[in-house]
Order: C-alpha cells, then sequence, then structure tokens
C-alpha cells in the first residue's frame, strides 16, 4: 500500500516546490503560479485529498456562482471539482491511495493548475481570492 512517503517521492520527482506542513504529517502546500494559493495535498488512507482555496462568495451573487461553478465542473473537469465550504470556494479533488502512481497524482496537479489559470481571472468577479 502507498503511503505519505510515495506521495512525497512523487511532488519531488515531478519537480514542483512543495513543503511539509509541520505537525500535520503527510500534509503537503503545493506551490501554484505567482498569486495563487498553494494546494493543499494530504495523505489520508485511503484517499490523497488536493484542495486550493479559490476565493470567498460576496453577499448577493451566490446563485450566478454557484450556477457557474456547477457548469465548470460538468464541462471542463475531469479529476477535480468546484465546491463551497461555508463561504469559501475550493477547487478539489480526491485520488485512492493504494493504486496511486505518479501519472495520476501529476494529472490532478495540472488539472486544478489549469482551472486556475483559466478560470480564477472569470472567478474573481464573483469570489474575492
Amino acid at each position: 500500500m502507498r503511503s505519505d512517503k510515495d506521495v512525497e517521492a512523487y511532488l519531488l520527482r515531478y519537480g514542483r516546490r512543495y513543503r511539509s506542513v509541520e505537525g500535520q504529517p503527510g500534509t503537503f502546500l503545493v506551490e501554484a503560479d505567482p498569486g495563487m494559493a498553494p494546494i493543499a495535498v494530504r495523505v489520508d488512507p485511503p484517499l490523497v485529498v488536493l484542495r486550493v482555496h479559490v476565493g470567498d462568495l460576496r453577499g448577493g451573487e451566490q446563485a450566478r456562482v454557484m450556477r457557474k461553478l456547477l457548469e465548470l465542473n460538468a464541462r471542463q473537469l475531469v479529476h477535480a471539482s468546484y465546491g463551497l465550504e461555508d463561504d469559501h470556494v475550493i477547487l478539489s479533488s480526491a485520488l485512492e491511495l493504494e493504486n496511486l502512481d505518479f501519472n495520476e497524482i501529476q494529472a490532478a496537479l495540472d488539472e486544478i493548475d489549469v482551472a486556475l489559470a483559466q478560470r480564477l481571472p472569470e472567478l474573481a468577479g464573483s469570489a474575492a481570492p
């Protein structure tokens, strides 16, 4: 079975800058593009969960933002999905740890990177990063 050591080895192999979160074994913060929040990668057997904070909902725009997020989930995302946690818009993905391989975690991180690069400016009109 894979472990947080395997995930860390994949991150190292991928060449992404990351750091371990002190006091939270199996949690890494992977740097995204400048000006964007880091991607949190947490090994929580049986899953590896990737999450990034996209922005905060502003009053009066919730219905429009939620509709836009659902449309993006349906049309443009394969591994990840947008969601709401309280008033925070997040982008997340969950992968099965037991069969995780390098290509799978690379694809999930790449999808999050592309989604942030393409959609963050559009969503920023409704959600404050």
